[in-house]
């Protein structure tokens, strides 16, 4: 039927050292195999546990840079070369 959704989210995307903007290309899923956590496969209370103890909030998604560029990002460099956006950011 339907798989429980495990825990951690990874995006992958281009990180651009010069801005320090990422970009993200690509989203998965992995499992955090924490025992308190409802979203891993690891955890051990049935589903809907009630338990003080275990974590109910999903972490914040993991930025996983698969690409690195010295340039600035795409949106920088319309600020720089726009006026109209150099507030909007």
């Amino acid at each position: 039927m339907f798989e429980r959704f495990h825990g951690l989210r990874v995006i992958d995307g281009r990180f651009h050292t010069a801005c320090g903007h990422f970009i993200s290309m690509a989203t998965r899923t992995q499992d955090c195999l924490r025992g308190n956590c409802l979203f891993s496969r690891r955890h051990i209370h049935p589903y809907g546990c009630k338990s003080p103890n275990c974590i109910r909030m999903m972490a914040l998604p993991v930025k996983n840079p698969i690409r690195i560029s010295p340039a600035k990002c795409a949106d920088c460099i319309a600020r720089e070369n726009d006026p109209a956006l150099a507030g909007r950011y």
